[in-house]
């Protein structure tokens, strides 16, 4: 009896080390490995823009579904300019082509991107997001870029908290572009505020910024691979284009347009 006791014993034991193995132990192992093989741009958080002068360039000023903003260049050429989706009638992306080899994208989004997109990669009901992240798709950008390996909860992974931070890690890996490794910063006018992906000093390609407000979000994105101005694209002249991004009055809004140059 004693015999087959201990072994009872020995067996409960054996289980139970398992079962927290499993259960536990393995899943806390996991959040400090997936923090620790994280890439370097998880790392960085977004910080105040420190250049923050404007463009008085001559310039052209346009206008795209239902978005007014100047661009400090008078040199784009129209008959290369694209709307996107080709296989749809309602655009929203523009391919602004420039005589120096400059390309923008312009891109507008229509709120709650972010919570609908994820809500069908993931399979989960948009409440549960909106839950964890709130309806604003700037608080949940802001959310993800402020967020750190380093603030993993480790030990609360079994938990909401700890799956919570797993998802932040996740996407925050994801969806940063490669120029964003140089850095990602504030920006903001009157109406709109957001981020910067990349800073300018490096001539990079793909700088992107992204501002948002309650009624849709505008990001662009600047290809510099075959601009012939070898300073590239400057600050104050990415400033220029967001300090003037406005909605159209409501009768220039329904047609692109080159407003003035």
């Amino acid at each position: 009896m004693r015999l087959l006791r201990r072994i009872l014993i020995t067996m409960v034991i054996t289980l139970a080390v398992i079962f927290v193995g499993v259960y536990w132990v393995a899943p806390v192992a996991l959040s400090f490995y997936a923090a620790r093989k994280a890439p370097a741009v998880a790392r960085i958080v977004p910080t105040d823009l420190k250049d923050k002068s404007v463009s008085e360039a001559p310039g052209t000023r346009l206008s795209y579904f239902g978005y007014e903003f100047e661009v400090p260049w008078n040199d784009l050429d129209e008959t290369q300019t694209k709307l996107y989706p080709k296989e749809k009638p309602e655009k929203t992306r523009v391919d602004l082509h420039f005589r120096s080899g400059l390309r923008l994208w312009v891109t507008a989004i229509p709120p709650r991107s972010w919570v609908k997109e994820l809500a069908t990669e993931f399979k989960v009901a948009p409440e549960r997001i909106e839950s964890s992240f709130g309806r604003s798709d700037y608080g949940f950008v802001k959310t993800v870029y402020e967020f750190t390996p380093d603030k993993m909860h480790h030990w609360a992974f079994m938990g909401r908290r700890g799956m919570r931070d797993e998802f932040l890690l996740m996407i925050k890996s994801i969806v940063l572009s490669r120029a964003a490794e140089t850095g990602i910063f504030k920006v903001q006018n009157q109406s709109y505020k957001g981020f910067q992906e990349g800073s300018p000093r490096l001539g990079q390609d793909g700088i992107g910024v992204h501002l948002f407000s309650d009624e849709g979000s505008v990001e662009m994105m600047f290809f510099q691979k075959d601009y012939k101005n070898s300073t590239g694209v400057t600050q104050p002249e990415i400033n220029r284009i967001v300090q003037s991004l406005r909605k159209a009055p409501q009768n220039e809004a329904a047609a692109p347009r080159v407003a003035q140059k």
